[in-house]
C-alpha cells in the first residue's frame, strides 16, 4: 500500500504504489501470482490454471487494498522508497543471512516485542517485529490500530497516521473486504493475516537513523465456505526508516514493493476449515536477528 506523494514511488503493476500498503491492514490483500494455463513454470512443472471468476475475485480485493493503502500513506514523511542509494552509512553488499544467535528481546509493548538493542541488529529485530504488525489482521480493528500505531511509531508521526489510517480503513472499505465495523469476519468466516519474515537487510545506517527492508511471506484472507477474499500466500518486500527515541526503535516512515517471489508448487489448497483451525491452533514468534 503506498501513502503515496510522499516520493514513494509506483509499482505499475496493478496500480500498486511502491510503498505497499497493500499488505497492510491485515488485509495484504494480496497480489496472488496465477498461472496463465499455457506453459511450464520454468521448474519443469505445469501450475494448475485458475478459473477467471477467482482472478477477478482477488484482483477486485487488490484494487480496494491498494486505494485504502495509498490514502493512509498520502503526506508521509521523507523518501523511503527502498533504495539502498544514499549517502554515508549505506552497506556495499548484504549482510550475512545467518542469525546471529543473539537471544530475542524479553520486552513487550502490548503484543509487539520491545527494547531492541541499539545497534544494527537491534534495528534488524524490530523491523522484522514491527513488519508482522502492520500487516496483522488487528490493524483493521479500530481499537487495536490505534495502539499498534503507537506503539510502533514514532511520537511526531502518531497522531497523523492514526487519523489516515482511520479514515482509510473506513466502514465503507471493510463492508467491501467483508469484515464490520470492528474489523470482524460475518459469523462462520475466519479473517486471516500472518505475516513471516524470512530475513533482514540494512541498506542504511548511522547512530540513531537506520533503514531496513525486510522479506516476507504470508498468508491473507477470509476462510469460509463462502468466502468471495479465500486465503492466499504473498511475498513481498518492506522498508521501514527506524529512528532511536525513547530507549527503543521506531518507525518514521516505511514502504513495500512486491517479491522476491519464488514459483508456487503444485500442492493442494487446503480448505477453508483447516486453514481456520491453523489460525487459531499455532502461535506466532518473536523475530530476531
Amino acid at each position: 500500500m503506498s501513502l503515496g506523494d510522499d516520493g514513494y514511488g509506483s509499482d505499475s503493476r496493478s496500480g500498486r504504489t511502491d510503498d505497499g500498503y497493500s499488505t497492510l491492514g491485515g488485509t495484504r490483500q494480496t497480489r496472488t501470482r496465477f498461472a496463465d494455463g499455457t506453459g511450464g513454470d520454468g521448474y519443469g512443472s505445469r501450475r494448475p490454471a485458475r478459473s477467471s471468476r477467482s482472478l477477478i475475485t482477488v484482483v477486485g480485493v487488490v484494487v480496494l487494498l491498494v486505494a485504502a493503502i495509498a490514502f493512509a500513506n498520502r503526506g508521509g514523511g521523507g523518501d523511503d522508497s527502498g533504495s539502498s542509494g544514499g549517502s554515508g552509512g549505506n552497506k556495499a553488499g548484504a549482510a550475512p543471512t545467518a542469525a546471529t544467535g543473539t537471544k530475542p528481546v524479553t520486552g513487550k509493548n502490548g503484543a509487539i516485542a520491545s527494547g531492541f538493542a541499539h545497534d544494527e541488529q537491534g534495528a534488524q529485530s524490530a523491523a522484522a517485529n514491527y513488519s508482522v504488525a502492520l500487516v496483522s489482521a488487528d490493524i483493521l480493528k479500530p481499537v487495536e490500530r490505534a495502539a499498534i500505531v503507537r506503539q510502533v511509531f514514532v511520537a511526531s508521526r502518531v497522531d497523523e497516521l492514526e487519523a489516515k489510517f482511520n479514515e482509510a480503513y473506513n466502514k465503507n472499505f471493510l463492508d467491501k473486504v467483508g469484515l464490520d465495523e470492528d474489523g470482524n469476519a460475518a459469523a462462520g468466516m475466519t479473517y486471516v493475516s500472518r505475516t513471516a519474515p524470512v530475513g533482514t537487510k540494512v541498506t542504511q545506517s548511522s547512530a540513531n537513523s537506520t533503514t531496513v527492508e525486510v522479506w516476507c511471506t504470508g498468508v491473507f484472507g477470509t476462510a469460509g465456505v463462502s468466502s468471495k477474499n479465500p486465503v492466499s500466500n504473498d511475498w513481498f518486500t518492506m522498508t521501514l526508516k527506524l529512528q532511536w527515541e525513547a530507549d527503543d526503535w521506531k518507525v518514521d516512515s516505511f514502504s513495500q514493493k512486491e517479491g522476491p517471489a519464488p514459483v508456487n508448487t503444485d500442492r493442494t489448497a487446503s480448505n477453508a476449515d483447516e486453514i481456520a483451525k491453523a489460525v487459531e491452533e499455532y502461535g506466532g514468534f518473536t523475530y530476531a536477528r
